[in-house]
């Protein structure tokens, strides 16, 4: 306990530089917790908006359905199973049938995928309401961002076309009865949504599905010949080994920025041992041993930790707490390369503070013990009178 006591006295003793450097370390400190928090948000903000408006709880694929291979999307249908048309007609499924085709728009043509699916179907987010069948003219549910690619408004007109079932080109005039808003863009860009039933009609496709969107929550035990049953996880496999990347990348800023802050410790700790070399001979003198010397001024490096975790808390939490309220505008949307809302909420989980807090503290001391070895080869005559060490 009297090394403690003899730590802090020196660390007051020192001034505004401890000061100083406890401030710098928790500048490290909370831009760590900060970063990792708004990849953590980030992440899930992504992940739900994606199992809201596309993933669910899972698709039924057609066995010739790759969304990676648009040349094989023409014949990648089949006609929906007797299993799969149960969970339609109960509302825990919602069938969706892809095909390719394009889009003319103010002089402009713009490959796209017209997707038809039920209107007012509740297995996900997105506003099918509109799709009124009954139209005489089709209607067709729009992004924003698509919407501003073809350069149209709601009650504007667009031809659609698209090849039928036996591969004949075909076209109609399209009204847009609704553009939404969504962070996912692979909902949004590229994409024609259409009502099933006109779609079916028009291409001679009846009853025919490329993928089929389960309700979230839903267990699948149903094995269905010729579909293939894909879970969240893998659906959702892509945009998390994107995150994983951003984490990576930022993981490299936070170690470079908390390098600097454990160099800052270090000089303070070599410039401290080479100031106070008479103090360390005065100290061994009197009966002191060359380990508790070492631990003295091993205990002072940890004080710096436990300062910068203490400053850290003193505005961090205020910064955290007001930005998990109000979240982070981001202007640029989707810019990251996956979904984005406008605003980023982070997210701190306890272990990340108490991780990050740890390690502050283990690497605060072990930097702080670093120099100090030093003091083990020191002869008290030598430090008396003032000899380098």
């Amino acid at each position: 306990m009297t090394l403690f006591k003899l730590a802090w006295r020196n660390l007051r003793g020192a001034g505004i530089r401890t000061w100083l450097n406890s401030f710098a370390l928790s500048l490290a400190f909370v831009a760590i917790i900060f970063g990792q928090g708004l990849l953590q948000g980030v992440n899930r903000q992504a992940e739900n908006a994606s199992i809201q408006f596309e993933v669910g709880g899972g698709q039924f694929w057609q066995k010739d359905y790759d969304p990676y291979d648009p040349l094989t999307l023409q014949d990648a249908h089949s006609e929906i199973p007797e299993e799969l048309k149960k969970l339609i007609a109960n509302g825990v499924a919602v069938p969706i049938l892809i095909i390719p085709g394009s889009v003319y728009s103010r002089g402009r043509m713009l490959p796209v995928q017209i997707k038809g699916i039920i209107p007012g179907q509740k297995v996900l987010s997105l506003p099918t309401q509109p799709l009124d069948d009954t139209l005489e003219e089709m209607p067709v549910l729009l992004g924003a961002r698509m919407a501003k690619s073809a350069g149209v408004d709601v009650d504007d007109y667009i031809t659609v076309q698209w090849r039928d079932a036996l591969g004949a080109f075909d076209a109609r005039e399209a009204k847009v009865v609704k553009i939404m808003a969504t962070s996912v863009g692979t909902v949004d860009e590229g994409q024609v949504w259409v009502p099933l039933g006109r779609l079916w009609e028009l291409t001679g496709l009846k009853n025919r599905a490329t993928v089929i969107t389960v309700k979230k929550g839903f267990t699948n035990d149903i094995v269905v010949p010729g579909w293939t049953f894909r879970p969240p996880e893998f659906l959702l496999r892509d945009l998390r080994q994107m995150v994983k990347m951003k984490t990576v990348g930022q993981s490299i800023f936070f170690i470079v920025l908390f390098l600097l802050a454990m160099l800052a410790i270090f000089d303070t700790q070599v410039f401290s041992i080479f100031r106070r070399k008479r103090e360390i001979g005065m100290l061994i003198a009197l009966g002191m041993t060359r380990a508790q010397v070492i631990f003295l001024f091993t205990i002072e490096g940890a004080f710096y930790g436990v300062l910068a975790a203490v400053l850290g808390a003193i505005y961090g939490i205020p910064l955290f707490a007001y930005l998990n309220a109000n979240g982070i505008a981001m202007p640029g949307g989707s810019s990251w390369g996956f979904a984005l809302e406008e605003r980023l909420y982070p997210a701190y989980s306890s272990g990340l503070v108490v991780g990050t807090t740890l390690l502050v503290l283990v690497a605060a001391t072990f930097v702080s013990w670093l120099p100090t070895r030093r003091i083990a080869r020191l002869k008290p005559t030598d430090a008396l009178r003032g000899k380098s060490l």
